[in-house]
């Protein structure tokens, strides 16, 4: 594989982590930007933690794909916010991405825990 692919793959790879991520989080009900990021975080255990330039790339990226959709609404704290929601077609994207990741799972699983020939 060129060099150039293997960084595309890895890009894709991260994206589509990212974006199974975010639908997940989605999927316990409509949030703005900055409560899904703070739901990825303590639901990992403070160890994965999304950056602006990463979440926001990514949900506009999903809503394109009409995984979720947006309006604005008014937060706790009464400030003007976007909402995102999941969509019938993002529920079963992430139901395709579940599938995907238990398989990579697996199969990362099978070689870390080959013994030797």
């Amino acid at each position: 594989m060129a060099p150039k692919e293997n960084y595309k793959n890895r890009i894709e790879l991260l994206q589509g982590t990212l974006d199974m991520l975010i639908l997940q989080t989605l999927q316990w009900g409509a949030q703005h930007g900055y409560a899904i990021s703070q739901a990825i975080r303590a639901n990992s255990g403070d160890v994965l933690q999304v950056e602006t330039g990463s979440l926001y790339p990514a949900l506009h990226r999903l809503e394109r794909q009409k995984w979720v959709k947006s309006e604005w609404r008014q937060t706790e704290s009464n400030q003007r916010a976007k909402y995102y929601q999941i969509t019938a077609a993002g529920k079963q994207q992430l139901a395709s991405n579940r599938s995907r990741w238990a398989q990579m799972v697996a199969a990362i699983g099978g070689v870390l825990e080959a013994e030797p020939e």
